[in-house]
């Protein structure tokens, strides 16, 4: 009863794929630039190794986006299981234009500290706040954030 799933959330293919390809692309352009002209020692070891570093974020990026994000009265959780929030934990729920969040997204504050997570392009968690969004479409967000609100408001009563 309590893992019927009242919103899902997942990346939007064009933005997904967009992302992946400027950060492979970026990473790509960095180590072929020092191979084509040669700059001091220094110089060719920090773009080599920011071009692997893009070149491994894009990747994060592709995986962590591959997930889907389910509401269910009890909690939010990825597809995979991982529990993002524990909705008897959450406290308000960000998604103002002002508001520190993702893109396209919202945050929630949650009343107690969460594990550190970064799931590049669809969510976060830090110290007191999960901010969900990146890559995501802002109407299935938007939907989501409000269930979540409605959910806390009838616990609170």
């Amino acid at each position: 009863m309590t893992d019927i799933p009242l919103a899902t959330l997942s990346a939007s293919a064009p933005r997904r794929a967009f992302g992946v390809a400027v950060l492979f692309a970026l990473g790509l352009i960095l180590i072929l630039i020092p191979l084509r002209q040669p700059p001091g020692a220094i110089w060719y070891g920090l773009m080599v190794l920011f071009g692997i570093g893009a070149i491994v974020l894009g990747e994060a990026l592709r995986r962590a986006t591959a997930a889907t994000l389910i509401l269910t009265p009890t909690d939010l959780r990825e597809d995979t299981g991982r529990v993002l929030a524990v909705l008897e934990d959450v406290s308000k729920v960000n998604r103002g234009s002002f508001a520190m969040k993702p893109s396209n997204g919202f945050t929630l504050e949650m009343k107690s500290h969460q594990q550190r997570i970064w799931a590049p392009g669809l969510w976060w968690s830090i110290g007191r706040r999960v901010g969900v969004g990146g890559v995501v479409p802002s109407p299935q967000a938007r939907i989501m954030a409000e269930k979540i609100e409605e959910l806390i408001s009838a616990q609170q009563v």
